[in-house]
């Protein structure tokens, strides 16, 4: 069974920098894509950024887009989503999953099979 396990959060000062890793666990990832959200307290869920497993095709939120970057490697079966200029509002657990099969709802989290458990992400101002 896929597993998948996030790590890399932590505490960062506004202005800075941090790495996100997610590492499928069960087997080597086959699907079509994998992506990551992030939930603030008291918010729902949201979509920060998606990528194609084989083709790398990204599509990232207008949010994040142009302040972090998502890569993956398949030889070691992970995603890393790289976050520059954080901000206060960046403030969340991040969340990573995968989608097995095309969707064109890149957005929606009802079209991703699996998910981590999570990391926090805090940003002080």
């Amino acid at each position: 069974q896929v597993q998948l396990v996030e790590s890399g959060g932590g505490l960062v000062q506004a202005g800075g920098s941090l790495t996100l890793s997610c590492t499928v666990s069960g087997g080597t990832f086959s699907g079509f894509a994998m992506g990551w959200f992030r939930q603030a307290p008291g918010k729902e869920r949201e979509f920060v950024v998606r990528i194609t497993w084989n083709l790398e095709s990204t599509y990232y939120a207008d949010s994040v887009e142009g302040r972090f970057f998502v890569s993956r490697d398949r030889a070691k079966n992970t995603m890393y989503l790289q976050m520059n200029s954080l901000k206060f509002e960046d403030t969340a657990v991040y969340y990573c999953a995968a989608m097995r099969y095309y969707n064109q709802i890149i957005q929606d989290a009802g079209a991703y099979d699996y998910w981590g458990q999570g990391t926090q992400v805090t940003v002080s101002s």
